[in-house]
């Protein structure tokens, strides 16, 4: 109307349509604000609600330094909150510098609970573990786990480059260092396949790679931190033939010369260990050699044969 009668131009209504064009997507957006603003908030409570959770292990007031030795169970118990039966009873149980016991039992047995005691994932509610004669309570929490590689069944490797995932284990490596450990976990021949090497990004949790390489990486690692105690907890259990034989080489190289907790799957890969302990609802109901074990005809022996005759039974099923 006002342009018919000329108080308006042309122009500027074609103006005002296209302000109102341009106006309608940034409005409907700001509708939409407030879901994403509660969104946030909420995600910042349950952020904050954790980063402000305090640790159940905390460190001691006067710390003592880490001294390497014997490790020591003494009088070990410990149950998880909310659970009336003990994971682990009474434990007693002494590893020598240097040697390499061996972890069996059945699902549930308390395997993974005794070895996440010693870096202190945990702490037990009665007993003390001890090395090199000190309590591992008095000494830091850093301290205590610079000196502990672990190799778990599950590695987690991040979304990163090989050199870096490889260099987590000791920051300062230089890509010498980190070639020398890829080496060690014969990893440096399917990294050198790859199309950039030590530079390759290998996806979320490794996504890229197959089992046996994330496990040779997550080896490599350990080997680069040379860290004095060596915890492997089960970690060839999912692989095939040909990549456990290649990871158990370099499992029998990291283990070289370190005081070594082996969780086992397959009896035959700690035949051999210098000592097995066999737990049974969280206790240690045997312990000694893979020979002396199988002569006594108990629960390694049981366990033993009820491996082998699962094995037996899988390959004469698929021969048929």
């Amino acid at each position: 109307y006002s342009v018919i009668n000329g108080t308006r131009s042309q122009g500027d209504f074609i103006a005002f349509l296209i302000s109102v064009f341009l106006v309608y997507d940034p409005f409907k957006k700001l509708s939409r604000l407030n879901n994403q603003i509660q969104q946030g908030l909420s995600g910042a409570e349950r952020i904050f609600e954790l980063l402000d959770t305090e640790a159940d292990v905390q460190d001691p007031e006067q710390p003592k330094p880490f001294t390497p030795g014997m490790l020591e169970f003494d009088h070990v118990s410990f149950h998880y909150p909310g659970s009336d039966n003990a994971a682990l009873h009474d434990i007693q149980v002494r590893v020598p510098e240097g040697k390499r016991f061996a972890l069996v039992g059945f699902s549930g047995a308390g395997k993974s609970t005794f070895v996440d005691l010693i870096p202190r994932f945990m702490d037990p509610v009665a007993g003390e573990i001890r090395i090199g004669g000190t309590p591992i309570t008095e000494v830091r929490l850093a301290d205590l786990r610079k000196h502990i590689a672990m190799v778990n069944q599950h590695t987690f490797l991040f979304n990163a480059s090989i050199f870096h995932n490889i260099a987590y284990g000791n920051p300062d490596a230089t890509l010498a260092m980190v070639e020398e450990a890829a080496r060690a976990a014969f990893a440096y021949d399917f990294i050198s396949r790859l199309p950039d090497g030590f530079d390759t990004i290998v996806g979320e949790s490794g996504l890229t790679l197959s089992g046996g390489e994330r496990q040779r990486i997550a080896i490599a690692r350990a080997i680069l931190k040379d860290a004095p105690l060596l915890i492997l907890d089960e970690a060839t259990a999912s692989l095939d033939n040909k990549a456990e034989r290649e990871v158990q080489m370099a499992l029998e190289r990291l283990s070289k010369n370190r005081t070594s907790l082996v969780i086992a799957h397959r009896l035959s890969t700690v035949q051999s260990a210098d000592c097995i302990l066999v737990l049974e609802e969280g206790r240690v109901v045997e312990a000694g050699s893979h020979d002396e074990l199988l002569k006594q005809g108990g629960a390694f022996s049981r366990l033993y044969r009820l491996q082998f005759e699962t094995v037996q039974h899988e390959q004469e099923k698929a021969l048929n």
